[in-house]
């Protein structure tokens, strides 16, 4: 994978909230690569890498919802191990901090991706050829 755009929403933490962003974006034909929901008691953050930023921006902003964005590192690893260790450890010799992370796997799959935010997309991507 490589340098993917995300987006970060603010949602109000109540029902039907996220199921009103993703029905937005299949009108839009987009679809999700990788999201994130952290909540708090009022509101919950949702981030998201749709596979076409363009479209995705688009569809969001047409439900009147403001969106930020930035880059970040698509990752595959191993599912194995201390595969996040290696890759950790190799941005931190490289002075690129990780400001937050999340990824999976499909069950008994070989190869996990995890979305990485770092302080320079660029170069963790070309460090870890991404």
């Amino acid at each position: 994978m490589s340098v993917k755009k995300q987006f970060t929403v603010c949602l109000e933490n109540k029902p039907g909230e996220l199921a009103k962003i993703c029905s937005a974006l299949k009108r839009a034909k987009v679809n999700i690569l990788a999201i994130s929901v952290a909540d708090s008691s009022d509101n919950c953050l949702v981030r998201l890498v749709p596979n076409n930023a363009a479209r995705a921006r688009g569809a969001l902003s047409k439900i009147g919802l403001c969106a930020s964005s930035r880059d970040v590192v698509a990752v595959p690893l191993p599912n194995k191990p201390g595969a996040l260790g290696e890759v950790s450890a190799r941005l931190s010799k490289a002075k690129i901090n990780i400001d937050y992370a999340y990824g999976s796997v499909c069950g008994e799959c070989d190869e996990a991706v995890c979305f990485l935010a770092v302080s320079d997309a660029r170069k963790a991507s070309r460090l870890l050829n991404c």
